[in-house]
C-alpha cells in the first residue's frame, strides 16, 4: 500500500469535492440496513439462539449455551490476567472521570416562583434500564467501559448491562471486565453488533430488555440503532472515529502528523484529517508519516494507512485561518485539537465540534483515557446539534408545576382566552367558572 497521504488543496477543490471531504462512512448506511434487517428479525424471534449462531457465524467466536452472560468467576479471573500496573491505569482513569461527571450531575428538583404564588421547575430522575454497548471488532476497548459506565453509575441507574462481542475463545476482554466492576457494573453479555442492539430492545431468555442503548459501533450497529429507533432509545449518534487537528504555524508538523494517526489507526473506516493553512506544517506533517509508521504494529499500519490514503483522510491545506475554521465548522469533527502555542486564540471562532483538546500537551489518547471528559462523542457531523455522552444522558427530566389558590385566577385568566382563541373548549372549561364553582363545593 502507498505511503503517500492524500493532500487536498481547498484552493483547487470544486463545490463537490469539498463536500465529499466532510462525507463519513456512515453516511450511506443502506446496505447495512438491509443486511442488518434479518439479523434483528432472527434475534425477535429466536433470542438466544439466535445470538448463539451469530456469535459463531459473524465473531469467529465459540459462545456456549447458557454462557451468554459473564459470569462472577469469569470477572474474578480478568483480575488475575491483567497485569497490576494496568489495573492501576484503570483506577486512575476511573477517578477522573467519576469526578468530572459528579461534577455535572444537575441539581436534583429546583423550582422557581414565576408568579407571585406561582412554581415551575424541574425535576431529574434516572432512566430504569440502560444497555452501554463496547466494540472489540478492531480492538479491546475497556477505555470505551469507563466512558460509559461511570455516568451511567453516577446517574444511579437502576440496571445497567454491558453488550460486547465475545472472542473467538468465547469469553469477554479482561481489562473491559476489570474496568466494568471497578465502575460499579456487573452484568456483562457477550454478544456484539447489530445482534446486540436488537437483543436489548426486545429482550431474550438471556439478556434483559433496556429502554436505552448507549456507546459507539461501527455501521452495524449504526444501522441497527436507526432500524429499533422506535424500539429502545438510541442515544447520541456514535459510529467510527473521526478526528481533525488543527495546526496553525507555529507548530511543528510532526506533532500534527503523530496525532493525526490517533484516530485513524482504529479501523479503514473511520476518518482523519490535519487542516492547516502553513504549507510548512503540512509538508513537515506528509514527510513524518512514514516514520510513524514504521514505529507501529502491522495492523495499525494497514487501518492508519487505509485512511489516511483514501477520500476521508489525509493532510487539507487552506488558504487563511478563516478558511480552516470554516472547514472544521463544516466538517463538525468528533474530536478535534488545536495545535498551537496559542490556542485559546482559535477557541472562539470554532464552534463545531464534540470535543476540543487545546495545546501540544493535550493529544486525544489523554483525552481518551484519563483526562475525564466523556470520550463517547456524536459522529457524522452529529457535533453540530449534541455533544459528548453525560450524566443527563442517564437521566429523565421531568416538568414541576404548583400554582396556589391565590395565583390561580390571574394565570387562568389568561389561559381561558389562550384555550378559546385556539378552538379548544375542554382546556377553556378547565380554567372556567365551573372550575370555580366545584372548588367553591368541595370547601
Amino acid at each position: 500500500m502507498t505511503d503517500h497521504c492524500s493532500f487536498h488543496d481547498l484552493a483547487k477543490l470544486d463545490v463537490r469535492q469539498r463536500s465529499a471531504l466532510l462525507q463519513r462512512s456512515e453516511s450511506d448506511l443502506a446496505s447495512f440496513m438491509e443486511r442488518a434487517k434479518p439479523i434483528i428479525a432472527a434475534v425477535r424471534a429466536e433470542g438466544d439462539d439466535a445470538l448463539l449462531r451469530f456469535a459463531r457465524d459473524l465473531d469467529g467466536a465459540n459462545v456456549q449455551a447458557g454462557a451468554l452472560k459473564v459470569t462472577e468467576q469469569e470477572f474474578d479471573d480478568a483480575f488475575k490476567s491483567v497485569a497490576p500496573e494496568v489495573i492501576e491505569s484503570i483506577e486512575f482513569a476511573i477517578g477522573n472521570i467519576r469526578t468530572f461527571h459528579e461534577e455535572q450531575r444537575p441539581e436534583a428538583m429546583w423550582m422557581k416562583e414565576v408568579r407571585p404564588g406561582a412554581f415551575a421547575g424541574d425535576r431529574w430522575t434516572p432512566i430504569g434500564s440502560v444497555a452501554l454497548y463496547v466494540p472489540r471488532g478492531k480492538g479491546a476497548f475497556p477505555s470505551v467501559t469507563m466512558m460509559t459506565s461511570v455516568p451511567a453509575v453516577v446517574a444511579g441507574v437502576r440496571t445497567i448491562a454491558i453488550c460486547t462481542p465475545p472472542t473467538a475463545e468465547g469469553t469477554v476482554d479482561a481489562a473491559t471486565l476489570v474496568a466494568a466492576r471497578i465502575a460499579g457494573v456487573s452484568t456483562v453479555y457477550k454478544c456484539g453488533g447489530a445482534q446486540a442492539v436488537a437483543a436489548v430492545a426486545y429482550g431474550t431468555q438471556t439478556v434483559a430488555p433496556a429502554l436505552k442503548i448507549v456507546g459507539p459501533g461501527s455501521p452495524w450497529v449504526v444501522a441497527a440503532k436507526r432500524l429499533l429507533s422506535e424500539v429502545i432509545d438510541t442515544g447520541l449518534p456514535a459510529g467510527p472515529s473521526e478526528a481533525v487537528i488543527f495546526a496553525d504555524e507555529t507548530v511543528d508538523g510532526r506533532l500534527a502528523a503523530m496525532d493525526l494517526l490517533i484516530e485513524a489507526e482504529h479501523g479503514p473506516d473511520s476518518s482523519a484529517y490535519i487542516v492547516t493553512h502553513s504549507t510548512e506544517v503540512a509538508q513537515a506533517a506528509m514527510a513524518a508519516l512514514p516514520d510513524f509508521w514504521a514505529r507501529m504494529t502491522p495492523q495499525r499500519v494497514e487501518f492508519s494507512r487505509a485512511v489516511l490514503t483514501g477520500s476521508r483522510g489525509g493532510i487539507v491545506l487552506t488558504r487563511s485561518v478563516q478558511e480552516s475554521y470554516d472547514f472544521i465548522n463544516d466538517y463538525a469533527p468528533e474530536h478535534l485539537e488545536i495545535l498551537s502555542t496559542e490556542p485559546f486564540r482559535h477557541l472562539g471562532a470554532i464552534t463545531e465540534a464534540a470535543e476540543i483538546l487545546m495545546g501540544s500537551h493535550t493529544p486525544v489518547t489523554i483525552a481518551n483515557f484519563v483526562l475525564g471528559p466523556n470520550a463517547v462523542l456524536p459522529t457524522s457531523r452529529w457535533a453540530r446539534t449534541c455533544g459528548p455522552l453525560s450524566v443527563t444522558d442517564f437521566l429523565k427530566r421531568s416538568s414541576i408545576g404548583y400554582v396556589t389558590s391565590a395565583a390561580y385566577p390571574e394565570l387562568a385568566g389568561h389561559a381561558r382566552r389562550l384555550a378559546r382563541y385556539e378552538g379548544f373548549s375542554s382546556h377553556e372549561n378547565a380554567v372556567s367558572e365551573m372550575r370555580d364553582a366545584i372548588l367553591k363545593a368541595g370547601r
